[in-house]
């Protein structure tokens, strides 16, 4: 099998209970609990935006400058639940896909594309129900057939490493990338995340003001000062 030109047909997926665990926790939480450094390039957005998130296994293809040959092939072996995350290079000027093969793919059962690069048939794309696409560029240009390319192997897309089978959440915020050794310390943290930010909001809305206690308790420990009264300011004139 050569490498740069190789197509791996299957890979082990993570239990589908514990993907969907993942619904209804936001990107910004899940990218705190990742030490605010897991979330992909935010220039790669999505085409509408959507109030609930796209969760799904991670089946990955990496292709050479505006071709998507390896794609093509690689559409027979998606299987539900899948999210296609494609490592196009970030090139803008050539569309390495469109509605055929978003259309092919949502026929697999896939849940939407992530693409690192461009894609055309913008306004169908845009348009499609429970069919997330996120891009980095649009372009008219059509892809070439001539491949190399490698399916389900590590990729790079959007400064991010994602391996085949990885778990990706991804909303109008951005996206992320959690492998599913990490998936339990990520839920567990971020469900805290979540609820604290729950309860604050809540304690808001009924008492009209929130605990901010921990922002002074850091303001002392950068050495700032909050005094009741501004003195007077001399103005140079």
């Amino acid at each position: 099998m050569n490498i740069g030109c190789r197509i791996f047909k299957d890979f082990e997926r993570p239990p589908k209970e514990l993907v969907r665990r993942f619904y209804d926790l936001a990107v910004s939480d899940l990218d705190d609990t990742m030490s605010k450094f897991g979330a992909v390039d935010h220039r790669i957005q999505p085409m509408r935006k959507y109030t609930r998130s796209m969760v799904g296994t991670a089946f990955t293809i990496r292709l050479p400058h505006g071709d998507n040959l390896l794609f093509r092939a690689a559409i027979q072996y998606m299987k539900r639940g899948d999210v296609v995350v494609i490592d196009a290079g970030g090139f803008e000027d050539r569309a390495v896909a469109g509605e055929v093969t978003a259309k092919y793919c949502r026929a697999r059962g896939v849940k939407g594309m992530i693409i690192d690069g461009a894609t055309r048939d913008s306004a169908v794309l845009s348009e499609m129900e429970n069919f997330p696409v996120f891009v980095r560029a649009i372009s008219p240009n059509g892809p070439y057939f001539n491949g190399p390319g490698e399916v389900n192997v590590p990729i790079v897309v959007g400064g991010q490493i994602v391996c085949p089978g990885d778990i990706v959440v991804a909303d109008s915020d951005g996206i992320v990338f959690i492998n599913p050794a990490n998936a339990e310390e990520v839920l567990t943290q971020s469900v805290k995340i979540t609820t604290r930010d729950r309860n604050n909001l809540k304690e808001l809305e009924e008492t009209g003001t929130c605990n901010q206690d921990w922002v002074m308790d850091k303001l002392k420990t950068i050495g700032c000062e909050v005094q009741d009264m501004a003195e007077p300011f001399r103005r140079m004139d």
